[in-house]
């Protein structure tokens, strides 16, 4: 059985919860959200409480099961009180700057790169070495941070580069001189 699964997800106060079929929306002070489902998941709710059974132990249905669960936590978290990554900028003139809606990120390479976020996303720069991504869908926020990790990785050699905000940046010896 899914541990994860088996737990039921409780339902603040504040926040409606509509199952149509296999769509689940959810509304709650920050904003909405709304998902299809797996079709062989049966999703049920009670009072203030959701409770996702499988139909079978067949192994997609088990995979699914614990799935199911979190998407649906993760949805109620995400209206009631949202989610942020945040990403440092470690390097000599590596620097970000926000002008307008867009986020401007000057890190070495011959032009400076730009993101705009899309609806319901929302970038900060508190500091010229911090970005912070927020907004209600915990996928599409990580996502973003993702891609901005990209434009350039840290390495390890003088772990220069986009991390995570505590993110352990394994370091390598360089050559030695003999």
């Amino acid at each position: 059985m899914s541990r994860v699964g088996i737990k039921p997800v409780e339902i603040p106060s504040g926040v409606d919860v509509k199952l149509e079929g296999n769509t689940i929306t959810v509304k709650g002070p920050k904003g909405e959200l709304s998902r299809d489902l797996h079709a062989d998941m049966i999703v049920k709710q009670e009072e203030n409480t959701i409770v996702v059974e499988r139909p079978s132990e067949n192994k997609l249905h088990r995979a699914l099961h614990g799935t199911t669960r979190s998407v649906i936590s993760n949805m109620i978290e995400g209206v009631t009180k949202g989610y942020e990554k945040a990403l440092e900028l470690v390097g000599v003139g590596y620097r970000a700057t926000k002008t307008g809606n867009k986020l401007v990120l000057n890190v070495g390479l011959s032009h400076p790169v730009e993101f705009e976020p899309e609806q319901g996303l929302e970038i900060e720069v508190p500091a010229n070495t911090k970005v912070i991504v927020k907004g209600i869908d915990k996928e599409r926020v990580g996502a973003l941070a993702s891609n901005i990790r990209a434009v350039r990785k840290p390495e390890p050699y003088k772990g220069k580069g986009i991390r995570y905000e505590g993110e352990f940046v394994r370091r390598k010896e360089g050559k030695t001189g003999k």
